[in-house]
């Protein structure tokens, strides 16, 4: 990761980092440091994975990265090139790890950060559209100690309740590939087992969540019902644990603004999701 540009201040801090930030600057929620190993290969994310201890550790790892080239290329020309209303702002431009509480009852899957939204701010579901839906909910709920997710020290915080991407970096088009979306399941696989003993509900956001979370189950070799229960919003399956622990799976039509502008998902909607985890 080479930064470019002039050094600019942080929206929330006002300390200056540059962008894409590097490892160790300072920015808030940066796990990693210049010693956190990097995974630049599909092998090394499943070796590093694997071993990754705590959610922490996990997390740093997550957020250094680089085995997807074309992931990788895109986030860095995204928080070089920027979009013109966050000029003055420096851009996280690396990969953004799961967050919120570190013992959660219920995990929020979503797709992946946006371009301009979590890889600028270094949160996921931070700074956009959809960000500002979710966490207005997840208010309402109960979740979240403010309806507001602006940059990664505003103040937020979730109790009972941990967001993550099956893939953690922004793609083009929204739209990773196939073999991004495998490079990076590792991850998921370890943060699901680092979850596990407190884990009773699992929402995914979309029908790409809903597929990645189905493969991690059965990668960690959860019971899936058969055949394999289709996504739709409000729809409900029950995965078993080799410990004969169930949890439950949840859809809900993903918060991104073809859905909320279009009227496909309501707030109503996305509440009632809510209430059921």
């Amino acid at each position: 990761m080479t930064p470019h540009g002039p050094s600019l201040p942080h929206p929330g801090t006002g300390e200056p980092f540059l962008s894409p930030v590097p490892p160790g600057a300072g920015w808030p929620a940066d796990l990693a440091t210049q010693r956190t190993p990097r995974a630049s290969t599909a092998d090394e994310v499943q070796s590093l994975a694997a071993s990754s201890r705590t959610l922490d550790q996990l997390d740093a790892r997550v957020q250094v990265c680089r085995a997807c080239p074309r992931l990788v290329t895109w986030r860095e020309q995204v928080a070089t090139t920027k979009r013109a209303s966050f000029a003055e702002q420096p851009y996280w431009g690396r990969p953004v790890p799961g967050w919120g509480d570190p013992h959660p009852h219920s995990l929020i899957v979503g797709l992946a950060p946006a371009a301009n939204g979590a890889n600028r701010t270094g949160r996921i579901f931070t700074g956009d559209r959809s960000g500002d839906w979710l966490f207005a909910a997840l208010h309402r709920a109960g979740y979240a100690n403010q309806p507001t997710s602006v940059h990664a020290a505003d103040g937020l915080a979730l109790t009972g309740v941990r967001i993550t991407a099956p893939v953690h970096c922004a793609p083009p088009d929204n739209a990773p590939t196939t073999l991004e979306k495998a490079t990076c399941a590792p991850w998921l696989d370890r943060e699901l087992t680092i979850l596990e003993p407190g884990l009773r509900s699992i929402l995914a956001l979309g029908g790409i969540g809903w597929q990645q979370v189905l493969g991690a189950a059965r990668r960690l070799g959860w019971q899936v019902p058969r055949p394999a229960p289709k996504f739709g919003h409000g729809a409900a399956a029950v995965l078993t644990m080799p410990s004969g622990r169930s949890i439950q799976l949840l859809g809900c039509y993903h918060v991104s603004q073809q859905n909320t502008f279009t009227g496909r998902l309501t707030e109503q909607m996305l509440d009632d999701v809510l209430g059921r985890l």
